[in-house]
This record gives structure tokens, C-alpha cells and sequence, in this order.
């Protein structure tokens, strides 16, 4: 069976001049596969590359810096098993735990809310406005307040979360789902379910109240290998599928009608869009709790960085990543011997960007 391997090829755009041309533009390189094709913009490489690399010098930080400072070259013989007891004890048990944890649930993040800013062309259409946070954290207070273990506060966040998107997917479908009607819908939805979780936080016992309030806040304090595992399996899962809805996403942000004229089944590849997106919103969840912002700036900022015309999921993934480590970071030292949970520095730095954003949009 002769089969040709993939080849990276640089081809003329073929709306362009003619390839003999002089003053030709440098053509993008093109990723090709049987009938699959991916166009590479080099400046998206360039800006995907850069965020990569702040990723690796803040995990790195992350992993050295504390009450025991541990040297980098020992931070990577820790994570073969090779280095000091003392470091891996504070390496692999500690720290490395929490730091994945982060990266993972931040790309979860970015990626989710860089599917719902695609479907309702909103830079506000993301999981926390449109209320699918907010199901997550209903289900896990309830799952806290009845006296859950942290596995059933998972199982109830991610349950919550899915129960909201149906909910919310429900009421605003007719003759197919708008993105304005998305974002309305899902934000009467969210206001009712908080009103809600203030109700069970107001009758719950005060130990449980106080538990039930450091959960929503959203932190990665105390995180280990059995919440970055389960994150890591769904997103596994998950990107091949947010990979193949890329193309589909980008043509739908034109409009439904131009979508469909070029053989896009609009409905169908929303709905499964909306199922990748809701799991992946409803398991970074039940990870590390509702943590604010990183959904609904990570995706804008990876699409000013890369200077796209829409939103994309890889670099989503990465921005949403390194924010959401670095805000952990910046909350571990910057009020030191205090530590801060994850969601308090996330909600300030998504609440300066919302106004930054919406003076833009004034201009």
C-alpha cells in the first residue's frame, strides 16, 4: 500500500496574481492531507510559538519559586524521577500537580469560550455569560452543602453545567439557535441559578457555607494528580473534535446563509460545537471551580496577538493556559505569606480587560 506522507508546501493563494508576477506576496504555507487542509498564517505560528515559550518560563517559575526555592536543573531531574528526594517530594507532589492542573483547565477555558464567541459572534458570548459557569457552580454548592466528596462535587458540577446548556440551548432554539438570542437567553438563566446558589449558601450550615464560598470563588490550592488527569482525558478528547469544527466555525462567523451556500450544515455543527464546548467548560469546572474571565479574554486576546480576523482555538487554548497560570502565580506571591485563590486575580484582570474591551467597542 503506497501511501505519501503529509507535505508542508507553500502554494500561491489561488484568488491571488499570477505566480510570475514580481511583486507577488510572500504565499502562506499550506498543511495538506488527503482532503483536509490547514493554512498556516506565520504570524499565528510566531504568536503561537511566543505564548509557548511564556508558558514554559512561568511554569518553570512556578515550579522553582516558594518557601523552598528549587533550581531549574533540579526541577527537571524531579520530573524524571531522578533529582533530589527533597525536590521531588516538593516538585512531584506539590507543585507539579497544581501547575498542570492550571495549564489544563486554562486551555479548557480558552478553547470553550473561543466556541461560544465563534457561534453567537459575540466577544461576549462566553461560558460565563451565558450562564453555563453558572450551572456548574449551582451543582457543585448543592453537591458541597449535601456533603459530597470531592469526586461527587466534580460529578455535580459537570452535571449542573450540562443540564444548564440544555436548558439554555432549549429556550433559545427556534427554526435554529441566533447568537444574540443565545447570549439573552443564557443570561436570564445565569442571573436565576445565582440567585439560587445565594438561597442554598443563606440555609446551609455555616461550616458548609464557608466551604461551599471558597469552591465558587475558584482555586487551585490543593490540587493534585486526580484533577489534572480527568482534564487531561477530556481534553484528549475533545480538541480532535474542536479541531475539525475549526473550519466549519470560521465560515458560520460569515453568517448562516453563507455557511450554508458552501455546504456547511449549520445546525449540526453548532450543536455538536455547543457539546464540546459545554464539557469542556463543565470539567475545567469541576477541576478548579468557576474561575471568572479566563473563558471570555483568552480567546480576544490570542485573536489580537495573532491579528486574526476570528477567533482561533489553538491559540485560545495556549493564552488561556498561560493566563490562568499566571494569575495563580501572581495570587501565590504578589500578597505573600497570603495567598489569594486563582478566581479573585482572574476576576480583576477580566474586569479591567471588560472595560478596556467595551471603550474599544465605544470607539
Amino acid at each position: 500500500m503506497n501511501a505519501s506522507p503529509p507535505a508542508l508546501a507553500s502554494v500561491p493563494d489561488p484568488g491571488g496574481p499570477p505566480a510570475d508576477a514580481r511583486t507577488v506576496a510572500a504565499p502562506r504555507p499550506v498543511l495538506r492531507l488527503r482532503s483536509w487542509s490547514l493554512r498556516l498564517s506565520p504570524r499565528g505560528l510566531a504568536a503561537g510559538a511566543a505564548i509557548t515559550l511564556a508558558g514554559l518560563a512561568v511554569s518553570l517559575f512556578a515550579l522553582s519559586t516558594g518557601e523552598f526555592t528549587v533550581p531549574v536543573p533540579d526541577i527537571v531531574a524531579a520530573l524524571f524521577g531522578e533529582g533530589p528526594p527533597v525536590a521531588e517530594l516538593i516538585v512531584d507532589r506539590l507543585r507539579a500537580p497544581r501547575v498542570l492542573t492550571g495549564l489544563l483547565v486554562g486551555a479548557a477555558f480558552g478553547v470553550s469560550g473561543a466556541i461560544f464567541q465563534s457561534i453567537t459572534r459575540n466577544p461576549l458570548g462566553s461560558p460565563d455569560f451565558i450562564g453555563f459557569t453558572a450551572g456548574a457552580a449551582t451543582g457543585g454548592i448543592a453537591a458541597v452543602i449535601l456533603g459530597g466528596s470531592a469526586w461527587q462535587i466534580a460529578g455535580a458540577s459537570l452535571a449542573g453545567c450540562v443540564v444548564c446548556a440544555i436548558v439554555v440551548y432549549a429556550l433559545a432554539f427556534r427554526r435554529g439557535v441566533q447568537g444574540h438570542r443565545l447570549v439573552l437567553v443564557g443570561i436570564g438563566v445565569g442571573a436565576l441559578l445565582v440567585s439560587a446558589d445565594w438561597y442554598m449558601l443563606t440555609r446551609a450550615d455555616i461550616n458548609d457555607a464557608a466551604t461551599a464560598g471558597a469552591w465558587i470563588t475558584g482555586s487551585l490550592g490543593g490540587r493534585g494528580w486526580e484533577h489534572a488527569i480527568p482534564v487531561a482525558y477530556a481534553l484528549a478528547a475533545l480538541l480532535p473534535v474542536c479541531a475539525w469544527l475549526s473550519r466549519p466555525l470560521r465560515m458560520m462567523e460569515l453568517g448562516d446563509d453563507a455557511a450554508r451556500a458552501v455546504g456547511i450544515r449549520v445546525e449540526p455543527v453548532r450543536a455538536v460545537a455547543v457539546v464540546a464546548g459545554v464539557l469542556l467548560c463543565g470539567v475545567a469546572t469541576a477541576a478548579a471551580g468557576p474561575v471568572a474571565f479566563v473563558a471570555l479574554a483568552a480567546p480576544q486576546l490570542a485573536r489580537r496577538v495573532s491579528r486574526s480576523p476570528g477567533v482561533t482555538l489553538p491559540l485560545s487554548a495556549l493564552t488561556g493556559a498561560v493566563l490562568l497560570i499566571g494569575a495563580d502565580l501572581a495570587a501565590q506571591r504578589l500578597f505573600a505569606p497570603v495567598q489569594l485563590p486563582v478566581g479573585i486575580m482572574t476576576a480583576a484582570i477580566g474586569g479591567i480587560y471588560l472595560v478596556f474591551l467595551l471603550r474599544r467597542e465605544r470607539r
